[in-house]
C-alpha cells in the first residue's frame, strides 16, 4: 500500500480587509497556514517570513523525529521575527498564527500555535484536531461560558498565544496516524469563523476534488459575510499501487497562496540550500492569471480554478467521493450572442424634466442614506484613546460620514493589549449603540487592568508623580514667620489684604507631597489607598496586557 497527498490551497483577502495577511502553502509533505496580526505592523510580513522559515521542511523523505523537526523549525521561525523586529523597529507589534502538518507517508506530524485550525474528516464524520489558543476557548474549557456564547464573545479574537518574537514559543505538538480516505483541512479563522461545524462537514464530504473543495469553502465564507482574510487547504490520502495507472495524474507541485504568494520572504530567498528541493522550488511559484492562486507559469498541473478564480462547484463529473480526479467545469467559456438588440430611443420626457427627476431621486437617496448612517455605529481611536463613532467609516466627497459620539479617555490605547488595539485601530464593527457601549466598557475593564498589572509589577516606592507650582512651593525653604505669612491659621480666617503685606497666592489643600527634606509636611498628607492585588484569574488575563 503507497498512500500519497492530493492538496489544493487558496486564499481571498475577503471583502472587509484593505490586504491579505494569510499565508499559505501546501507542498507533497509540508501542509501550513499562517495567519498574520498587527495591521500596519506588518502581519503579512510575519506570516510570510514564517512560512519561509518552515517550508525547508518539504523535502522528499523527513530525516529526523517529526516533533522534534516541527519544534526546532517554529522556534526557528519566531527567532526569524525577533530579528526583524530588532532591525526594524517599526515592525514592532507583528505576529502570526501557525497551524501546519507535516507527512512521512504514514503519519502526520501537527504543530499548532495561535487560532488557524486542523480538521480531519474521516468516515464521513468532521473533528477539528487542534485546539484555539484564546480567552474566550480558555473560558470554555473552564465551564465559565457555552461554546455558543463564544461564538460571539466581544473577545473572541483575543489570542493567548502566537509567533511574535518575544521569548520562547509553546506550540501544540503531537503525531496522528493516517489512513487512506482522510481529507484534511486546515484554514484560518476566516473561514472557521463564518462558516459553521456543520456547513464544513457538509462541504468537505459532498465535493469531489480538493481544487473544487477549496474553492466551495472560500465561496462560503464571502456569503458569510468574508469579515476577514480566508485561506484554506484541503488535502486527501489516496492509496495507490505501483501499478497504478491514476497515481501519474497527482501533481507534487508545492502551491503558495496569500500574501507569501505576493511577496516572497527574504529568508527562503537567500537560502540557497534548499534550492533544488521542492521547497525551494516554491520560492518562484505565485499568482495564476487573473488572480487565481496555483502553480506558476510552466508547471502543467491540474488545477482546475487556474483560470477562473473561486466560482461554484458547478459541473463536476466524476464518480467515487472525493479524492477521485474528474474534469471540471470551465467558466466564462458560455457563448454570447455577437449582436445585442438595439436600445429603443426613450420620447415625451424633455431635458428639464429629466434632470428635476434626477435631482429629486439623488436628493431622496441621499437623505435616506444619510438617515440610514445615523443608525450605525462603530469603535475607534481618538487620539490617543478609544472612542464611539456614529456613521460609517467612509468619506463622501472629501466629507466624513462619521462623528464621534462618546469619547472614552479612561480607556488609553497603550494599556490595550495588543490584539484589541490592533482591533480599534482597523475599527470594530457594531450593530448598534448598545452593542457598542458593551464592546467599550470591556476595553476600560481591560485598560484598567493592565494599568493595575503594570503598577504591580513595578518596584515598591516609585509611583509616578507630575510635579506641579504647588510642590515647589511647599518644598522651597523659607525664613522664620514667612511660613505663618503663606499658610496662616485657619481659626483666624482673613477678608481682606493688609496694605503693608504683598499679596501671597495661598497653596491648595490638596497639595502633593513636598520632596525630601521635609519629613513633617510629608507627615501631614494622607496616604494613598492601596490597590487590591491582582486574582488568580486576573493575573492570567494580564499575560496579554503591554509590557512595561
Amino acid at each position: 500500500m503507497t498512500l500519497v497527498l492530493r492538496f489544493a490551497a487558496g486564499s481571498h483577502k475577503g471583502l472587509i480587509r484593505e490586504g491579505n495577511e494569510d499565508s499559505g502553502y501546501a507542498g507533497p509533505r509540508l501542509l501550513a497556514v499562517a495567519d498574520g496580526m498587527g495591521g500596519a505592523a506588518a502581519g503579512e510580513v510575519a506570516s510570510s517570513e514564517v512560512l519561509g522559515s518552515i517550508v525547508r521542511l518539504d523535502e522528499d523523505v523527513p530525516g529526523a523525529d517529526l516533533l522534534t523537526l516541527l519544534g526546532d523549525a517554529v522556534q526557528g521561525a519566531n527567532d526569524r521575527l525577533r530579528q526583524m523586529v530588532e532591525e526594524d523597529p517599526q515592525l514592532e507589534g507583528m505576529g502570526c498564527t501557525l497551524t501546519a502538518m507535516l507527512w512521512t507517508g504514514q503519519r502526520m506530524g501537527l504543530v499548532h500555535v495561535g487560532d488557524s485550525r486542523a480538521y480531519l474528516l474521516r468516515d464521513g464524520s468532521l473533528v477539528q484536531i487542534t485546539q484555539d489558543h484564546t480567552w474566550v476557548q480558555r473560558l470554555v474549557d473552564e465551564g465559565r461560558i457555552t461554546p455558543e456564547e463564544a461564538e460571539t464573545h466581544p473577545q473572541r479574537s483575543l489570542l493567548m498565544r502566537a509567533l511574535d518574537g518575544r521569548g520562547q514559543v509553546e506550540p501544540d505538538l503531537s503525531i496522528r496516524e493516517v489512513r487512506a480516505g482522510d481529507r484534511y483541512l486546515i484554514c484560518s479563522d476566516g473561514l472557521s469563523g463564518p462558516v459553521s461545524h456543520q456547513t464544513l462537514q457538509d462541504t468537505l464530504g459532498s465535493y469531489y476534488s480538493p481544487e473544487q473543495t477549496v474553492q466551495e469553502l472560500i465561496q462560503l465564507a464571502l456569503r458569510g459575510g468574508g469579515p476577514d482574510n480566508i485561506t484554506c487547504i484541503v488535502a486527501d490520502v489516496i492509496d495507490v499501487g505501483a501499478t497504478d495507472t491514476m497515481s501519474g495524474q497527482f501533481n507534487d507541485v508545492p502551491v503558495v497562496v496569500g500574501a507569501v504568494a505576493d511577496t516572497p520572504p527574504s529568508s527562503t530567498a537567500a537560502d540557497r540550500s534548499i534550492a533544488d528541493t521542492p521547497a525551494g522550488r516554491a520560492a518562484g511559484l505565485g499568482r495564476g492569471p487573473q488572480g487565481a492562486f496555483g502553480p506558476a507559469e510552466g508547471y502543467d498541473g491540474g488545477y482546475g480554478a487556474a483560470q477562473g478564480g473561486f466560482g461554484p462547484a458547478e459541473g463536476y463529473e466524476g464518480e467515487g467521493g472525493h479524492g477521485y480526479p474528474a474534469e471540471p467545469s470551465v467558466y466564462g467559456s458560455e457563448e454570447l450572442d455577437e449582436e445585442q438588440p438595439p436600445k429603443r430611443k426613450r420620447r415625451g420626457l424633455t431635458v428639464p424634466l429629466v434632470v428635476l427627476v434626477t435631482l429629486g431621486l439623488l436628493g431622496g437617496a441621499g437623505y435616506f442614506g444619510y438617515q440610514w448612517t445615523q443608525d450605525q455605529y462603530y469603535i475607534g481611536e481618538e487620539g490617543d484613546h478609544v472612542a464611539i463613532y456614529q456613521g460609517i467609516n467612509q468619506n463622501l466627497a472629501g466629507l466624513s460620514l462619521s462623528s464621534v459620539h462618546e469619547s472614552h479617555g479612561d480607556a488609553p490605547l497603550k494599556w490595550l493589549p495588543q490584539d484589541q488595539r490592533t482591533q480599534v485601530n482597523r475599527t470594530i464593527s457594531v450593530g448598534s449603540l448598545k452593542e457598542a457601549q458593551n464592546t467599550v466598557n470591556d476595553l476600560v475593564g481591560w485598560a484598567k487592568l493592565c494599568q493595575r498589572a503594570a503598577t504591580a509589577a513595578a518596584p515598591q516606592g516609585t509611583q509616578p508623580t507630575q510635579a506641579t507650582k504647588t510642590d515647589f512651593v511647599a518644598a522651597t525653604p523659607v525664613a522664620p514667620g514667612e511660613r505663618e505669612k503663606r499658610n496662616p491659621p485657619a481659626a483666624a480666617p482673613t477678608t481682606s489684604q493688609s496694605p503693608s503685606a504683598p499679596a501671597t497666592p495661598a497653596p491648595t489643600q490638596n497639595a502633593t507631597p513636598p520632596v525630601a527634606g521635609a519629613p513633617s509636611e510629608q507627615a501631614q498628607q494622607p496616604q494613598q489607598p492601596q490597590q487590591p492585588p491582582l486574582s488568580d484569574d486576573e493575573r492570567t488575563r494580564a499575560e496579554a496586557c503591554p509590557k512595561p
